[in-house]
């Protein structure tokens, strides 16, 4: 399997997206979706974005929400202010979270169905 990474010297702000697993080690601001893939926040790392992955390992700091179809692995030392929404969630002691997280054991990408929530109320 293909990885890439990119260097703590590089700030890229906007949308990133693609199809391998991936390592960041510099900034982005904006947008990451790597849905099929595992995207590793480098220890020098600095997010503010929107993450969707299939798997999130945070060893760096990111600021933003974090959707990951498998897992969110907080590593001591990471930091996280932003909701998790993940089937897995492991926080390592000395890490950093503030937010909230949802373990929606249907998966990162189940929705509320129309009409499914609340019954018919009764005339």
């Amino acid at each position: 399997m293909s990885m890439g990474n990119i260097g703590k010297s590089v700030i890229i702000k906007g949308e990133l997206s693609g199809s391998e697993d991936l390592t960041i080690e510099g900034q982005v601001e904006g947008k990451i979706e790597l849905n099929n893939n595992t995207l590793t926040i480098g220890t020098n790392a600095k997010i503010k974005a929107q993450v969707f992955a299939k798997a999130v390992v945070v060893l760096g700091e990111v600021t933003g929400n974090i959707t990951a179809s498998e897992k969110v692995d907080i590593r001591d030392n990471g930091s996280v202010d932003g909701d998790i929404t993940s089937p897995k969630v492991a926080i390592a002691e000395g890490a950093h979270f503030r937010g909230a997280i949802d373990m929606n054991r249907g998966g990162a990408k189940a929705e509320a169905k129309p009409g499914a929530a609340a019954p018919a109320a009764k005339a």
